[in-house]
């Protein structure tokens, strides 16, 4: 008898969830079930269609539901699953039971949402549903002033390309400076010199107290007093969306993602979970961590079908490669930089270096600013941030491998690069800075202790 796979989220997990589960055994009956009208579009790129970089929304559809139909998938579009009874192995959706033998929760997050007076007015936006989008970027038209609450990754890819529409941007957030959890200070400070060139007015240090108005939002209260806007977009923390799960009594972490081991499994046999919905241990700490990108969404959703229809994958812990633009800059990093080393109290010793992304007399050459953390004594990678122009992403990619199989500072000290003029300079930027590292240790391991001074 044919096995039948249900998978609850027709996101990045859940479609690659889907879809890998088919691939690897074609006999599997999969239902994918979704409450939204679209599948396979990148909500990544809605900021980048906001500021004019991307020309159509159309332009983020990936693929159709035809598509995947014709792969042999059960597309349930604009189904909301209401319950699930793992116990009698069934879903209810439209009121209707439907059986499965085996269940992939891909429910994804839902947007906190600020816990202040007139947190429902109109004129509140958050960004997810493509449709949505495309129904404000007509009011965008309408509008000539734009509060954008919260300095998260999203927040600072929409406060740059509002920017970059032309229209008067205020940036609000608690934080002393943007991504203030996870970038350092001196690596904040030229994202915020090129979202100020775009035209942003950044409030820092600033937190919101109340949104003003009497049906539709006319200004922001904050902790500096009112600023005046026509919307406010707001752009805080991702929030794991386990109600179905927790309902059918499935596990929930620390963090308040659904638990899962490194085969997307959670504690009932046969159901499995991926995405913005569980948690996953870091690679350094083994700290359970969420709210990641949606390339470890894909690959958490491939881990979880494949095994669902009968292979064997791990998904290892993670290290967090991360990059985006902010303005014209790009920044990146993984694992940990020294603001999150230092709090957590982690040890680590520092290096630093700048090169250049291409020969320095090369048309389009930039500058590329490196910094590596090292665990003291094996000098082993354990975390670092790359800012610049070209190459950011790349390097963070192949800094967080690196890392997770055991590089050190004089492995980069020594590595080898590519040298071709228009792609790569003579001196890779990570070899720089692991060489400064390293010269740096030299000469502290020379310098005389301290005179000792009698009691």
């Amino acid at each position: 008898m044919t096995e039948r796979l249900i998978v609850i989220g027709g996101g990045g997990a859940g479609i690659s969830a889907a879809t890998t589960a088919k691939r690897v055994n074609p006999d599997l009956k999969v239902s994918l079930y979704t409450e939204f009208e679209d599948i396979a579009y990148s909500p990544c790129g809605i900021p980048f269609v906001y500021g004019g970089e991307i020309p159509r929304f159309e332009d983020l559809f990936l693929s159709t539901v035809d598509r995947y139909v014709s792969d042999g998938l059960d597309m349930r579009m604009e189904t909301v699953v209401t319950d699930v009874d793992l116990d009698r192995g069934t879903v209810t959706a439209r009121n209707q039971h439907e059986g499965f033998d085996k269940l992939i929760l891909a429910t994804g997050f839902v947007w906190e949402k600020p816990d202040v007076p007139g947190a429902n007015l109109e004129g509140l936006h958050y960004v997810k549903n493509i449709r949505k989008a495309m129904e404000f970027d007509k009011v965008l038209e309408t509008v000539k002033t734009v509060a954008v609450v919260g300095a998260t990754p999203l927040g600072v890819e929409m406060a740059g390309n509002l920017g970059q529409r032309g229209l008067e941007v205020h940036f609000i957030d608690e934080g002393p400076w943007v991504l203030h959890e996870v970038l350092d200070p001196d690596v904040a400070e030229p994202v915020h010199e090129s979202l100020t060139k775009r035209g942003v007015t950044l409030h820092l240090g600033t937190a919101v107290e109340a949104f003003l108005g009497d049906d539709h939002v006319r200004a922001v209260a904050t902790s500096q007093g009112e600023i005046a806007c026509d919307v406010v977009i707001v752009c805080l923390h991702k929030v794991p969306n386990t109600a179905l799960a927790e309902a059918a009594g499935l596990t929930v972490g620390t963090t308040g993602g659904l638990v899962v081991d490194d085969h997307m499994r959670t504690g009932r046999d046969g159901v499995w979970a991926a995405g913005d919905v569980i948690e996953v241990p870091h690679g350094l700490t083994m700290i359970p961590i969420r709210g990641l990108t949606g390339s470890h969404a894909y690959s958490q959703g491939r881990t979880a079908g494949a095994n669902a229809a009968g292979d064997d994958r791990t998904y290892d812990p993670v290290w967090v490669p991360w990059g985006l633009v902010a303005g014209e800059y790009t920044i990146g990093g993984f694992s940990v930089g020294e603001t999150l080393a230092d709090a957590m109290g982690i040890p680590y010793v520092l290096a630093k270096g700048v090169g250049v992304s291409r020969a320095r007399y090369f048309p389009g050459a930039t500058r590329t600013h490196v910094k590596l953390l090292a665990e003291p004594g094996t000098l082993k990678l354990i975390g670092g941030q790359v800012h610049g122009g070209e190459g950011v992403k790349e390097r963070c990619d192949f800094l967080a491998f690196a890392a997770k199989r055991g590089a050190t500072l004089e492995d980069f000290a020594w590595m080898e690069n590519i040298y071709s003029p228009p792609i790569g300079a003579l001196f890779e930027p990570i070899a720089i800075a692991a060489q400064n590292g390293l010269a740096e240790l030299r000469k502290q391991a020379q310098s005389p202790a301290p005179a000792s001074v009698p009691a």
